[in-house]
């Protein structure tokens, strides 16, 4: 874990309520598609967990959505204003799975929804680096809610998205359209978290949670998994297909 100093470069509006922020600082903390930076916001004592979409050198992407007093004040700020970030928090997704060729033996798919699509960007960045080619399948709400599907196709994958009200391609849910992929690499509500566990055999499932600290101190976000109980914040986000255990007390958004 790192605190940092971020400037804002840009902060902009890209679909319903989801906003991109570019800033510049020091990224070397983050070293996994799927981790996350806490942000601290002036006047709110508790800092903002925010999923890593993308990174370089000096330059990190994040993605939001307003939902509340915080999110919303991310919206309003401008470029040269600077934040604080608590960076390298969490584990992300284990490439050494792509790397072996287990996940793509077993047809890998990407597999995000909603505000659970931006790690998944940085994700099928590195591995399309590495020469591999996952299917990707998005779901959203609606047409309004819709974003990142472009990008996702300008890196040569195959891109299919599912909206619930069918304004934008298939109407249904994502797992509508999973089709014979054994392996994923998911990332949304955990209603979609459960139903796409449920369709294949092995994979990698990043999880939501409300955190305090951001960085396993509190215990506040820990999960039961079949070894132990395990903190989303620290052990997580990104928990294995063969640890995960669903209970009845987990419904969206937790």
């Amino acid at each position: 874990m790192r605190e940092e100093i971020f400037t804002v470069s840009g902060n902009h509006q890209i679909a319903e309520s989801i906003f991109r922020m570019e800033l510049d600082g020091n990224t070397e903390g983050i070293t996994s598609p799927g981790q996350f930076v806490n942000v601290q916001l002036a006047g709110h004592y508790l800092r903002r967990p925010i999923s890593v979409c993308d990174w370089s050198d000096g330059k990190l992407t994040i993605i939001y959505k307003v939902v509340g007093s915080g999110t919303l004040d991310m919206s309003r700020l401008k470029a040269g204003e600077t934040l604080s970030l608590l960076t390298g928090l969490g584990n992300g997704y284990d490439l050494s799975d792509s790397e072996n060729n287990h996940a793509q033996n077993l047809g890998a798919v990407i597999v995000g929804g909603g505000v659970g699509v931006p790690p998944l960007y940085g994700l099928a960045k590195r591995l399309t680096e590495k020469g591999l080619r996952p299917a990707v399948i998005l779901g959203f709400n609606t047409e309004r809610e819709c974003f990142f599907c472009e990008e996702f196709a300008d890196l040569g994958l195959s891109v299919k998205i599912t909206t619930l009200d069918g304004s934008k391609g298939r109407r249904g849910l994502v797992t509508d359209i999973l089709s014979g992929q054994k392996y994923a690499y998911v990332c949304g509500p955990m209603g979609m978290l459960r139903a796409v566990y449920a369709r294949v055999q092995d994979g990698q499932f990043s999880f939501e949670a409300r955190m305090a600290c951001g960085f396993g101190v509190c215990m506040g976000c820990s999960m039961r998994t079949r070894e132990c109980s395990k903190r989303i914040c620290k052990d997580g986000p990104v928990l294995k297909h063969s640890e995960i255990v669903f209970s009845e007390a987990q419904h969206d958004g937790h």
